[in-house]
């Protein structure tokens, strides 16, 4: 049902910059103009018909506006919000928390008629204090109540008669009003928030112009799952570091904002918090119930190209295709030994990719897979970093959520894709995708697309960091005289040397076995219409060139007779075209730099999206002219 602007709705708002959450606020319904996006948040003036006040929707409106049940020239009724001091202006802002549409979008911006003693009269803070004992004035339905009086009784019964007692969470909890993560911003003045710790960082050291410190970061989680990064350096960094506690509920006050570096940012805000040594953090006394809502903003497998090799972490939910038994690799940085798995999930886009399991999640929710492996669990995974290996890979990290046939509408849609068609289905590697556009633009082997001479004609190129490109070329020449392969572990595939007496010995796994694998580990020489180079290849991309494994083409060098099977082998897979998508790098080499170029994935063609590739390249090319 439609709802009337309220009379002097601005001046209620103005008259009350911060509610208590807990008491109901009076019916507040104003009109929305000059609706106008600002990233992903909504910036507009709200309107009573005599006042204005500047306002903004967070991001979590978007939804609302985009699928216009919030429109420009609409009303809404307003059930929460915070009121904002803009220092630099002078003049107030409007964030609105809650609130939902009660009106079509009118034509015209609303305006109050102008009446006599019954209409609604708006009242100035002086006016408001000569008749606060008034109840009610005769021919208006305003009920006064005389502010100073609301004030004083607050601070009287809620800290000293009723709360003088608690403990300083307590009292933190009672007398301030707690905000929604969503709700902070950089304006805003006092705030308290309710927070549990979802993550905590490791005390690190640094040095720069102005001298040395330390800093560590947290994550923090609200009840309805929104995410900040709050970052504390040096005394509040000793002041805090053994405070926080991972999984505990805070109230946290006296920080501040600022807009998020997307470069260093982990988790989902457009802000970011830090906190000094007078900020306040008490932890808060039974709420083991508190459980944050777990939100996930899922990338297709297809889609996870752009990603790659990236700050940036993503979520991601599939069918459970394999899992591998537990590893034991050893860290470089500290020679310890950490346990890993790979599982192999796919999605509804047909496309299948190797997840990492690290440490615990190796141990505890990877063996969980590894018993229902044949069932096809369905797994959520929150925070993944996404890297080349294979040409897309992914790994957990600590602070990484797996979740096991989550109930989310999310999974019974795959499960119910999965059981009707998608266990049938060929399922690609994401790795070996090729398609020249996807509507998530990811990035393929028609993305970044050069000639070899672009690359051989600049020496220096990748001297400072790799550079990735695709390429599309024919394979010249195999050296067949070149040691093509190496002896590999059959668990981590790290090379093994004889072990003494028999059987062969791992390094990373500290372990003998009996047999062990060949794995490929080769350079080849590509050669395009603008020159020629070398080209390393490992494993997986040389099995794709060569066809066969490298166990099985060693068989066929062991092979005597006029024919030599090897040789032939080799030359069937010269003068074959392939894509490749390769990294440029710099090595030095007998004390002098060289640049080394290297395969991270390679793909047959596709010769109808080559074409529609050359098509597009050629309508480009008579655009510029």
């Amino acid at each position: 049902m439609a709802k009337s602007i309220t009379p002097d709705g601005i001046s209620t708002i103005l008259s009350n910059p911060s509610p208590d959450s807990s008491s109901e606020l009076p019916e507040i319904v104003v009109q929305v103009v000059d609706l106008t996006p600002i990233g992903n948040r909504y910036k507009f003036t709200a309107n009573d018909g005599k006042m204005k006040l500047k306002a903004m929707f967070p991001s979590s409106f978007s939804s609302e506006i985009n699928s216009g049940n919030i429109q420009n020239l609409g009303f809404i009724q307003v059930f929460d919000y915070t009121l904002n001091d803009i220092p630099s202006k002078q003049e107030k802002y409007l964030i609105v928390t809650k609130c939902e549409a009660v009106s079509p979008a009118l034509e015209v911006e609303f305006k109050a008629e102008v009446k006599s003693e019954e209409s609604g009269i708006m009242l100035k803070p002086k006016q408001e204090v000569l008749i606060q004992n008034e109840a009610k004035r005769e021919g208006t339905d305003i009920f006064l109540k005389p502010k100073q009086e609301i004030v004083a009784k607050s601070a009287a019964q809620i800290v000293n008669e009723q709360h003088g007692n608690m403990a300083p969470a307590a009292r933190m909890a009672m007398t301030r009003r707690v905000h929604p993560l969503v709700s902070l911003n950089p304006y805003q003045g006092n705030w308290t928030i309710k927070v549990r710790l979802t993550n905590k960082g490791t005390m690190r050291s640094y040095k720069n112009a102005r001298g040395e410190g330390c800093v560590f970061n947290v994550e923090l989680t609200d009840e309805d799952g929104t995410q900040i990064q709050a970052t504390m350096f040096n005394e509040a960094a000793r002041k805090f570091y053994g405070k926080f506690q991972l999984g505990k509920v805070y109230y946290i006050s006296k920080g501040t904002l600022k807009v998020a570096n997307k470069q260093f940012k982990t988790v989902q805000n457009d802000y970011e918090m830090t906190l000094n040594e007078y900020s306040e953090v008490e932890e808060a006394s039974n709420e083991e119930t508190f459980i944050p809502e777990t939100k996930f903003k899922f990338v297709d497998i297809d889609e996870l190209g752009p990603y790659v090799n990236g700050k940036e972490l993503v979520d991601v939910i599939g069918v459970v295709q394999s899992v591998s038994p537990t590893m034991s690799i050893r860290r470089k940085s500290n020679n310890d030994i950490i346990p890993k798995r790979d599982i192999t999930i796919a999605d509804n886009t047909k496309k299948t990719v190797v997840v990492s399991l690290w440490s615990d999640h190796a141990t505890t929710v990877g063996q969980e897979l590894l018993d229902n492996a044949d069932k096809f669990p369905i797994v959520a995974i929150k925070s993944l970093k996404v890297g080349d290996f294979q040409g897309v890979s992914l790994s957990t990290l600590s602070k990484s959520i797996v979740l096991v046939n989550p109930d989310t509408p999310e999974s019974k849609k795959l499960r119910s894709w999965y059981d009707s068609e998608g266990k049938g289905s060929s399922m690609a590697s994401v790795g070996s995708g090729i398609s020249p556009s996807s509507k998530g633009g990811l990035r393929t082997m028609y993305n970044d697309r050069v000639f070899l001479s672009h690359i051989t004609s600049n020496p220096s190129m990748g001297e400072d960091k790799p550079s990735f490109f695709n390429i599309r070329a024919y394979i010249s020449f195999i050296k067949p005289d070149q040691t093509m392969w190496y002896r590999a572990c059959q668990t981590c595939n790290k090379k093994v040397t004889d072990a003494i007496g028999s059987g062969y010995w791992c390094e990373g796994c500290q372990k003998n076995d009996d047999e062990c694998s060949l794995r490929y580990i080769m350079v080849v020489k590509v050669s395009d219409a603008s020159g020629e180079a070398w080209l390393s290849v490992f494993n997986d991309q040389a099995e794709i060139i060569v066809g066969c494994s490298a166990d099985e083409l060693d068989k066929l060098k062991s092979q005597m007779g006029e024919e030599n099977p090897f040789q032939q082998k080799l030359k069937e897979a010269t003068w074959v075209p392939h894509l490749f998508r390769i990294s440029v790098a710099q090595h030095e080499y007998m004390n002098e730099k060289r640049q080394r170029i290297t395969a991270k994935a390679v793909a047959p063609i596709d010769f109808a999206a080559e074409s529609r590739f050359l098509l597009e390249e050629i309508s480009k090319m008579k655009a510029s002219q």
